[in-house]
């Protein structure tokens, strides 16, 4: 495997480039626009939209595996590519039940793995009992294309559901069928795990990280996470079983809450490299990037371990609209002793948008005192980088 489609040409493509030089593997990316990130770093690109099969037809033309930046996709058109004996990784059928977040509960729930309790908003007949089973605050969810809190919604009382109905979609009333509901967790933390697996189904998993959140939207990630061995070795199992179940070949991002009775619920599948181990860039042996790159590509999985104590890694969120590329904020922050600054050449910044990030390395400390001088860099990196 020596040239690799990806389907997607955003920051998760961009940041495969080192890995893929390592490797000697070249990288063959499709994506709609000429200023999208990996565009820069791709040996072709194919323009098209991501769900084109068309498209893909091409990209698989011109490579020797298909990979996935993003799960935007129309499974059911690059089905027939794969009849035809194109290979994707991970395979179509380990995909499926993911993309709709509805028929990802299900499956996570069939496996057995914890999940918040949750139902189908079409099955509207019992609506109004099944949400006082459920009870409020609750939330309202996108079954596809939600991400970075986009299609996600907090329902405070039935009135607030009926309102966010009928009016989120230009003031046509939604398709109930387009949404889930379930249950709010009033958790103590959120945390990922970032797993690959093999062609020759061996898992390697990164460690347990907290993540913390505004708005559903990264703003950090530490790692590793404060929590207990027993907590670690139960997500570490939960990987397991996910993987090994759909048979996937490559990264998965794995989200989860930790309540504060300690008990961990998965929160949501993400089927490719993903935000909570871009730390792993800088921080750890093998990359997350280059670890999904080896999968694929049919190579022996490298040591996911970290080379250092810890690492917190920040956002750099679009905080207005505007076309500076931020360069005297991006200086300063890249002076923070053991910083590395990954900035995404995006043309255009407006709210929430990432528009990069920044790792720093921690050195060794006790645990508790590590958390809370995380937690001090990322506000030193926050400070410098939003204005007051």
């Amino acid at each position: 495997m020596k040239r690799v489609g990806v389907i997607g040409g955003g920051q998760l493509a961009w940041m495969m480039a080192d890995a893929a030089q390592k490797l000697g593997v070249e990288l063959v990316v499709q994506t709609p626009s000429v200023h999208d990130p990996a565009v820069s770093i791709a040996q072709e690109t194919v323009f098209a939209p991501v769900d084109d099969a068309n498209a893909t037809e091409i990209l698989a033309q011109k490579c020797d595996v298909i990979t996935f930046e993003n799960e935007f996709v129309n499974l059911q058109a690059l089905s027939l590519l794969s009849e035809k004996g194109v290979c994707f990784r991970p395979r179509l059928e380990a995909l499926a039940p993911l993309l709709d977040k509805y028929h990802q509960r299900c499956y996570l729930r069939d496996l057995g793995l914890p999940v918040p309790q949750f139902f189908a908003l079409e099955e509207v007949e019992h609506l109004q009992s099944k949400i006082e089973y459920l009870g409020f605050p609750a939330v309202l969810k996108a079954r596809r294309h939600g991400y970075d809190g986009q299609g996600t919604f907090i329902i405070q009382d039935f009135a607030n559901l009926e309102q966010k109905l009928s009016s989120e979609t230009t003031n046509k009333p939604l398709n109930k069928s387009l949404f889930l509901l379930e249950e709010f967790v009033p958790f103590e933390r959120e945390l990922a795990i970032i797993a690959a697996r093999s062609v020759e189904g061996e898992i390697v998993t990164y460690p347990v990280v907290e993540t913390q959140q505004e708005q559903q939207v990264c703003r950090r990630v530490i790692a590793p996470a404060d929590i207990t061995p027993k907590q670690v070795a139960e997500i570490q199992a939960i990987a397991h079983t996910l993987l090994n179940s759909l048979e996937v070949v490559g990264i998965f991002g794995i989200e989860l809450f930790l309540r504060a009775d300690g008990k961990v619920l998965v929160n949501e599948i993400a089927p490719r490299t993903h935000n909570s181990g871009h730390f792993s860039l800088d921080a750890c042996e093998t990359s997350q990037f280059e670890q999904h790159l080896r999968a694929v590509c049919s190579l022996p999985l490298g040591n996911p371990a970290l080379q250092c104590a810890g690492a917190v890694m920040v956002n750099l969120l679009g905080y207005e609209n505007s076309h500076s590329d931020y360069h005297s904020q991006r200086q300063k922050i890249a002076e923070i002793p053991q910083a590395h600054v990954h900035w995404y050449g995006k043309t255009e910044s407006r709210p929430g948008r990432k528009l990069g990030h920044v790792t720093v390395l921690l050195d060794d400390q006790n645990r508790e005192s590590a958390n809370a001088y995380a937690n001090k860099i990322a506000r030193t990196i926050e400070s410098i980088w939003y204005p007051r």
